[in-house]
């Protein structure tokens, strides 16, 4: 069964979003309708203006089990901080505070590489996590 919702994200390129979301979560860019090859030929086939086809992005987990994540360009550029944040969990229960530091350093390097900014390192009574921000700056965390 598909999760029963989606987050949506407001975006400046919709597409390199979910580029980079995909390859942090292990999703896909949601492939077109069936019937078309491309999202450019079912645009063409719908009469969506050439100039609004870059409008939406999405990103699917392969399995159908996780939520869409769905990206729409906006004019205004990100100004405070999110209110709701994504957390991508890497550790799991029974690691050592030292297997789950080297295990989010070598995630954290790996999402640098995608284009996302470290932001501030913790540890404390509830665990130990990164805040990073994506491209466009969205906070979220690494733990």
């Amino acid at each position: 069964m598909a999760t029963p919702f989606q987050v949506t994200f407001d975006a400046h390129d919709p597409e390199a979003q979910a580029r980079f979301w995909s390859s942090t979560l292990g999703y896909v860019l949601q492939p077109p309708p069936d019937g078309f090859d491309t999202w450019e030929g079912f645009a063409i086939a719908v009469g969506i203006p050439e100039d609004a086809r870059g409008d939406l992005s999405a990103a699917v987990e392969p399995d159908g089990v996780g939520p869409r994540l769905f990206f729409q360009r906006v004019p205004e550029a990100k100004v405070v901080k999110n209110r709701v944040h994504l957390d991508v969990h890497i550790t799991s229960a029974g690691m050592s505070d030292e297997a789950r530091r080297a295990r989010i350093e070598a995630e954290v390097d790996r999402l640098v590489s995608l284009g996302a900014a470290r932001v501030e390192d913790f540890a404390g009574a509830t665990g130990i996590w990164t805040v990073m921000r994506d491209p466009e700056g969205n906070e979220f965390c690494v733990e």
